[in-house]
């Protein structure tokens, strides 16, 4: 089965919100046969940092709904967004 690269935008909930722990927390929480790749820190406004991570998953149904639920059940994590999805074997920008 293909697997599946999800690049996710990860808002904190408040401005106060310690981004290196919830990173670690959403590494924890993922269900099994997911992985955070990578991520890094994007600059938003006034300060303020989101997370954009890469998430690998199986090309499965329901895989994605899934994924999606863990990272927002983090203490921390207020509002995701879904940049890209594709193929492991494709190259995202």
């Amino acid at each position: 089965m293909a697997r599946l690269v999800a690049r996710i935008r990860i808002m904190p909930a408040d401005a106060e919100s310690n981004l290196d722990s919830v990173v670690n927390s959403i590494k924890s929480s993922l269900p099994e046969g997911m992985e955070m790749k990578g991520h890094a820190m994007e600059p938003i406004a006034f300060g303020l940092k989101a997370i954009v991570g890469d998430f690998l998953l199986e090309d499965a149904e329901g895989q994605m709904d899934k994924l999606e639920e863990s990272i927002k059940n983090v203490e921390g994590v207020g509002e995701i967004e879904v940049m890209n999805i594709s193929r492991q074997s494709v190259k995202m920008k």
